[in-house]
């Protein structure tokens, strides 16, 4: 690793799209593989920021759909940082609906991603660490860091 560490908020990014007919399902509402398809590609985005070398995703802890997505809503997927390991990064996803006819947002979705930096031959590499600028900031990390301990058991 080259360079020192980077804050969350350097790496932060937020997808947005609004829902179309084509990306429903047969019940009318946007279908789940979109929205893991954005969550995805906005965790990526963030890791890659962080990194600056490309990134693989190696884990989706999970992904609860709290509440349906329907056709014109618009989507936002804000993606940050929450733990950075040896080459391993956390990713939290937070997807959010909007209307935006009477404009009432709600979460319909969080979830944790993870990714692993990749030097230019393929293989693992070295990334910088976080700094954290908030208690919140530092309390979201030691949560992730207890993720990672649990991952890293179940692969056991």
């Amino acid at each position: 690793m080259t360079e020192s560490g980077k804050h969350i908020s350097e790496s932060r990014i937020t997808l947005s799209a609004l829902m179309g007919p084509q990306d429903a399902n047969t019940q009318g509402n946007v279908h789940g593989g979109i929205i893991m398809k954005m969550s995805d590609e906005a965790g990526a985005l963030v890791a890659m920021r962080h990194a600056r070398t490309p990134v693989v995703t190696v884990a989706i802890d999970s992904m609860t759909f709290v509440e349906p997505i329907y056709v014109g809503d618009l989507v936002r997927c804000t993606a940050e940082l929450t733990y950075v390991g040896r080459t391993s990064m956390e990713v939290r996803v937070e997807v959010i609906a909007e209307n935006p006819l009477n404009g009432i947002s709600r979460v319909t979705n969080i979830a944790y991603l993870v990714y692993v930096a990749l030097d230019p031959g393929g293989h693992p590499t070295s990334i910088r660490p976080l700094i954290f600028e908030t208690p919140f900031e530092e309390a979201r990390a030691k949560e992730a860091q207890e993720r990672q301990q649990l991952r890293k058991q179940q692969r056991r």
